[in-house]
């Protein structure tokens, strides 16, 4: 297998980072990349305000995950190795564990221009292709000079990676950027969200606060990439429900952000969230992994993030339904099942009836829910049996 090899600080991610790594996987055909953050960089030493090994990590995954490239993973090799993260280490440790692998290794200009000086570079220029990427024109005739001399010199194979679209980002330079409130926009918006659920670099924000752009990134960066656009779908089209049936069009949006932030957590830490805030949970709660998010999800818009009664409801019915439900828990239920990517074959009717007459279009959202669950030979829970009985009348 072609494997690339991108390590670095990663102290932030940041978007000149995807755009290198998109850039070598096109480039080199590669079957995987394996993003390594470095635990002591050897060339350098971490910043007073960079963040720590395992936040920096979760950044690193949170970036990997936004490339939705199935051939990118993150290792945190250097982070659990003590002292200096020597990459001949890490390619000797690499060669023992997949001896079959074809290693590319990839590196910013600067660092190939000095890879004379590293630590034991005949064993990396042995184990490895070294794979500089250029920026321009002007790159590309250094490397290529340079090159000529590792090769000579050290009997290196190289292979320069032109990129696309040139970035002249540094981490650094985000780091400067984000404490003056600008810089995000350079950040993939996990990798942002996630720095403001976790108050690094300086970004001081009161999380019951957040604007809605802020709120959009800090509920993304708990979720995968995958299940963003239809968390988004659904904001958006809570809020056209709102706009249709009267309903605070601000809380729809967020509840939409919201309804489903905690959907990839564990059965264990849904449950321990459960019990920190007080949600007690009925017997087929208990074992439904399914149903676990719109409660825990519920408990974080409100201790979390600040969110009022009505939104709290909204998420927390959102997947049950319930009789009695608000206007706001009915348009968010309804959002749920007809947002732009969903694809089934009752969703145009009930698109159509979504906007004609809400509380037809629940009973019907509820009646596919009961179908469903009886066609697997599940238990039906109480309370979408009960909001689809409030609404039709019927037994």
């Amino acid at each position: 297998m072609r494997v690339g090899i991108y390590g670095g600080t990663f102290d932030p991610p940041h978007l000149g980072h995807m755009r290198a790594a998109q850039a070598a996987l096109d480039r080199l055909e590669l079957d995987e990349l394996i993003l390594i953050p470095a635990g002591v960089p050897p060339h350098k030493g971490l910043k007073p305000d960079s963040a720590g090994a395992e936040d920096r990590l979760e950044m690193t995954r949170l970036m990997a995950d936004g490339m939705q490239d199935g051939r990118v993973s993150v290792s945190g090799i250097e982070l659990e190795r003590k002292g200096k993260s020597y990459t001949a280490d890490t390619l000797l440790r690499l060669r023992a564990e997949r001896p079959e692998d074809e290693p590319f290794l990839l590196m910013g200009t600067d660092m190939f221009l000095t890879f004379q000086d590293w630590y034991s570079p005949e064993t990396v220029a042995r184990l490895a292709v070294l794979a500089p990427f250029a920026r321009g024109e002007g790159d590309g005739v250094a490397l290529s000079s340079h090159a000529a001399l590792l090769e000579r010199t050290l009997g290196a194979r190289t292979r320069i990676v032109d990129l696309p679209k040139i970035t002249e980002l540094s981490s650094t330079q985000v780091r400067e950027l984000l404490p003056q409130g600008t810089g995000s926009g350079l950040l993939w918006v996990q990798v942002w969200g996630y720095i403001l659920r976790r108050g690094l670099y300086g970004v001081e924000r009161d999380l019951k606060n957040l604007t809605d752009d802020e709120l959009r990134a800090a509920s993304w960066s708990m979720v995968l990439a995958k299940r963003l656009p239809h968390i988004k779908g659904c904001e958006e089209e809570a809020v056209r429900l709102a706009q249709r049936w009267g309903a605070d069009e601000r809380d729809a949006r967020r509840a939409g952000i919201l309804h489903d932030c905690t959907k990839y957590l564990q059965p264990e830490e849904h449950k321990a969230l459960c019990a920190r805030y007080g949600i007690a949970l009925d017997p087929l709660e208990e074992t439904a992994e399914k149903l676990l998010h719109a409660k825990t999800g519920a408990a974080v818009a409100r201790y979390v993030f600040g969110e009022n009664d009505a939104v709290y409801d909204a998420i927390f019915y959102h997947t049950t339904g319930r009789a009695g439900m608000s206007v706001l828990e009915k348009i968010l239920y309804v959002a749920d099942y007809i947002e732009p990517n969903r694809d089934f074959p009752e969703v145009a009717g009930l698109r159509r009836l979504a906007y004609e007459d809400l509380d037809a279009a629940v009973a019907a959202g509820a009646a596919l829910a009961i179908e469903e669950m009886r066609g697997k030979n599940r238990a039906v829970h109480p309370n979408t049996l009960e909001c689809y009985r409030t609404l039709t009348g019927e037994k």
